[in-house]
């Protein structure tokens, strides 16, 4: 069987009208039978971002929601969250801090029964921290005031459905190009992604499209010919790159993750 859709979304979806976004992930999750999973384990709040998003999906159609109560990783490793968990149609990861996934679930026995529910077909979407713990490492601040100018940021390791992917979200509404540029210097084999808030990328066999009301951007500096870094007088990191490949998508627009080009374009 193959992978199931991914569906990532940049953050701040919308949720109460003209609700793309979220339509098509009810009817993605309506192809399998099974309740759909919500874990808001990345939220502060997570008893309310779940119910949330259960009257959300409720609203929407969906049959059956339940919530994926994680707040440890003794209960990552539960039998009865893991069980839970393999009977599930669907699975939705909410925002909040993808470090907090990562430190809770990364290497998790919920985590290896995640992707295994996956690669038998499972739809998972996630938004904000969720978009972001689907790459194969995740950005996060080093300061608990992460939109601060001058903020140095770090990488950990995500859940991995996307290979040499790094996936940031809330993208151009918080001016996240410059870290996410640094954290492709660091790795040439990486392809950074940058979606941007209502907007969301489907993957299915390494290519997605664009869905939503703004711009995803792809940056890839596979084939870069020079790089170097300076520190400013802030004390922060500014990279030097040159012949880094940037590809600026909108709604409608495909592309390929490992041929790394737009499928759907008209070349000049």
């Amino acid at each position: 069987m193959k992978n199931g859709e991914l569906l990532i979304i940049g953050g701040s979806e919308r949720k109460d009208r003209e609700t793309e976004i979220l339509d098509k992930f009810i009817e993605l999750s309506q192809a399998n039978e099974g309740a759909i999973g919500v874990l808001p384990t990345a939220s502060q709040i997570p008893d309310q971002v779940g119910t949330q998003y259960v009257d959300i999906f409720q609203r929407l159609g969906a049959k059956e929601v339940k919530i994926i109560d994680v707040d440890s990783r003794e209960k990552a490793e539960s039998r009865d969250i893991n069980d839970l968990v393999s009977t599930l149609s669907a699975f939705f990861i909410t925002g909040g801090s993808q470090k907090r996934l990562a430190d809770l679930i990364g290497g998790t026995k919920l985590s290896s029964t995640l992707y295994k529910k996956w690669t038998n077909g499972m739809v998972i979407a996630g938004t904000s921290a969720g978009a972001s713990i689907m790459g194969e490492q995740i950005i996060f601040s080093l300061s608990a005031e992460e939109d601060d100018e001058g903020v140095e940021v770090a990488m950990d390791n995500g859940f991995g459905y996307l290979k040499n992917t790094i996936i940031d979200q809330h993208f151009s509404q918080r001016a996240r190009l410059d870290r996410l540029l640094k954290m492709i210097a660091k790795n040439r084999k990486t392809i950074g992604i940058g979606i941007d808030e209502n907007t969301a990328i489907l993957v299915k066999d390494d290519q997605f499209e664009v869905l939503g009301e703004h711009q995803v951007i792809v940056i890839d500096g596979h084939d870069r010919t020079y790089i170097d870094t300076r520190v400013s007088n802030e004390g922060t990191t500014e990279p030097v790159m040159t012949n880094v490949q940037l590809h600026t998508l909108t709604k409608g627009y495909q592309f390929d993750l490992s041929t790394r080009k737009l499928l759907n374009g008209k070349e000049e």
